[in-house]
């Protein structure tokens, strides 16, 4: 039987908030820095006034919140409202919306209505009286002695009959900061987690220090990998990242071209994990891979550690610990397969042991063992295959006393376990950006991104990988290297590219159909001419240059895409949330072999700068330098590959015309 609640209920309603993922099930994602629009539907029935705060607070690593902090709900049209808070710690931060019926503002309002249409209003004066007492009696409690100065002004104005001043909308602050909020209708706490700057923005550099640079040959070090640092700072990328740099198995050790019989001196693939504690000797020593930290924070870059849970067969989880791995029917244990390709050099881990709860610890004391050498970013080998209560209780844990701590998932898996990923804690992830190709393929894609999944998923674009070289990289030539490099690099705030192989061009697939490079460097080492003249180093070099001095294209949520006339030309828009910077506008050729022409069709107002339908304004080349004046809706663009397949423009407003002396 249905009873009366205990106390009378707010008649104002809350729904839908955003940020909120799953009901607040999981955290939403932000950045240190980062503004975080917070917006909820808040109305009651009737006709009345309604008004609604935002409030936000830290959470410590124990769960003890700090105080609140509020804002004022502002309207945003159709029972819309919205509130921004910029969080100056990391970690666990809570948000609630509240909202209430504002009897003071619905007095107002409604008394200066009829005082301005020359009605009676001595009715309302005396009901505004004991308003406004009630406000001052509030305001006395706050301490709030300008708001007291103009409240006893008005109750003194009200006093002798005089509404006159009822229009002045500032009234409705003070009304906000000292009316009863009783009942108060609540959304509930939601949580939201804040990262480190590079969770949000960020532009990864992957090598293998195994390899050398000419004319060094032989097997790199993580001394020579110093060397290179240089490099990949002055091409702009802020994270360098290495494949993992532990021993290498060798019972079933890979050959080269991922041969099961390798030949004397095959150095293995990096992913045959002979021990998750220590460091290739190949390679050098721990102090080394310090050594490598220190220095590359010296050059503003961050190294990110791959983590890949799982053994070869010689490693000593598996003498040790033969319980944590799955065994067949004969007693062997099972090596990891993805048919068809198969990993004979590869033990999975077994989540599902009886000895999980010891298998859980280690695994998360692997990660803070590397944390404790310097290493704040980890790229995380095949997440998806591993546990998802895992995931989420070893983040949550590793940041609790580690929160600058940031994980990418590396999983090419279906779209809603790789957002399950994202929720439980990843602050990145690698996505389909790699084969999704023609102008509407990536339309349709990162619309999803920026709008359905932007609260909690946040891609990192990579055109190739060690494991992906795409047909269209085969085949296509140089052109296709540097369009899909610009896409990358502006369609996502993080993106990545895995070198040298990108930028010298690296287009030989082991067969045909596969993506697998020709003599990879998975299994063996490379040489690689940093100096060649065909290398594209300077295009991102300049796109990354591009990514810095333009806070638009340090974000996702403002992703917005616009019609061409060519189904071959992809055009969007990018702005920064807080208006810092310019709009971008990138129009993009992916017909890397003919010539498109016609026009683009954008509204100017999107461009967020005061732009009317026929206005002109003013678009420079960001990339190929050069201004160009647009006017209204409908412009022409004539991109060829080879000469000028793609643009990233600055949208300016055209300076006024001085008069002449």
């Amino acid at each position: 039987m249905n009873t009366l609640p205990k106390k009378r209920p707010s008649r104002v309603v809350i729904e839908p908030v955003s940020p909120v993922v799953d009901g607040g099930r999981f955290p939403a994602k932000a950045a240190l820095g980062e503004t975080v629009r917070v917006a909820a539907d808040v109305f009651a029935d009737g006709h009345d006034a309604v008004a609604g705060s935002l409030r936000w607070r830290s959470v410590d690593a124990a769960g003890k919140p700090s105080k609140w902090i509020e804002t004022s709900l502002v309207p945003d049209g159709n029972d819309r409202w919205t509130a921004s808070f910029t969080p100056n710690q990391l970690g666990r931060h809570e948000c609630e919306i509240t909202g209430w019926s504002d009897r003071p503002e619905t007095w107002r309002h409604g008394t200066a209505t009829k005082f301005a249409a020359d009605v009676d209003v001595s009715v309302e004066l005396l009901g505004g009286i004991t308003i406004v007492e009630n406000l001052i009696t509030n305001a006395t409690k706050a301490k709030a002695k300008t708001d007291l100065v103009d409240l006893r002004r008005l109750l003194a104005e009200l006093q002798i009959g005089d509404a006159s001043s009822l229009d002045d909308t500032r009234w409705s602050e003070i009304f906000w900061r000292h009316g009863s909020r009783e009942p108060l209708a609540t959304s509930g706490a939601f949580p939201v987690d804040v990262d480190p700057e590079r969770g949000r923005f960020s532009s990864w550099y992957e090598f293998f220090p195994r390899s050398t640079v000419a004319p060094a040959t032989g097997h790199g070090t993580l001394r020579d990998a110093v060397e290179r640092l240089d490099y990949v700072a002055a091409m702009g990328f802020d994270v360098v990242y290495l494949p993992p740099v532990h021993p290498i198995g060798a019972v079933n050790r890979k050959g080269k071209n991922n041969t099961a019989n390798p030949e004397t001196g095959d150095v293995g693939s990096p992913w045959g994990i002979g021990d998750h504690l220590s460091v290739n000797p190949d390679l050098g020593t721990i102090a080394d891979l310090c050594h490598l930290i220190d220095e590359a924070r010296t050059r503003g870059l961050e190294l990110a550690l791959d983590i890949a849970f799982q053994c070869t067969p010689d490693h000593p989880w598996v003498t040790q610990h033969p319980e944590w791995f799955t065994k067949l029917a004969d007693g062997s244990i099972q090596y990891a397969e993805n048919p068809p390709k198969k990993y004979q050099d590869i033990y999975p881990i077994n989540f599902e042991s009886d000895d999980w709860e010891a298998l859980w610890h280690e695994l998360a004391d692997v990660i803070r063992f590397w944390i404790a050498q310097g290493v704040t970013i980890f790229r995380v080998d095949n997440p998806h295959t591993k546990a998802f209560p895992f995931w989420e209780w070893a983040m949550a844990s590793i940041r609790n006393d580690h929160p600058t701590t940031i994980f990418l998932a590396e999983a090419f898996t279906r779209p809603r376990v790789m957002e399950r990923l994202a929720k439980l804690g990843f602050n990145q992830s690698y996505t389909y950006f790699t084969w999704r190709q023609s102008a509407a393929e990536l339309r349709e894609y990162f619309t999803d991104l920026s709008t359905r999944t932007v609260d909690y998923f946040r891609p990192n674009a990579w055109p190739n990988t060690p494991d992906i070289l795409t047909e269209q990289l085969q085949h296509g030539g140089r052109q296709v290297f540097t369009t899909r490099a610009i896409l990358a690099a502006t369609l996502s705030a993080n993106w990545g590219i895995y070198g040298p192989a990108y930028e010298l061009l690296d287009h030989r697939g082991l067969k045909p159909g596969g993506e697998d490079y020709l003599n990879s460097e998975k299994y063996q080492t490379r040489q690689w001419d940093l100096d060649d003249p065909d290398s594209i180093a300077p295009l991102i070099t300049r796109l990354n240059q591009i990514r810095r001095s333009q806070p638009a294209l340090q974000h996702l949520r403002t992703l917005r895409f616009h019609d061409a006339d060519s189904s071959e030309v992809l055009c969007f828009t990018k702005t920064d949330p807080l208006g810092v910077g310019d709009t971008i506008l990138v129009i993009v050729n992916v017909d890397t072999h003919h010539r498109q022409a016609g026009n683009v069709h954008i509204d100017p107002a999107s461009f967020g700068i005061g732009l009317g339908d026929d206005d002109e304004f003013d678009i420079h080349d960001l990339l190929g330098g050069g201004t160009y004046r647009w006017r209204g809706w409908h412009n022409f663009v004539d991109l060829t590959p080879g000469r000028g397949n793609a643009h990233i423009f600055a949208v300016r407003t055209v300076p006024p015309v001085k008069d002449e002396p």
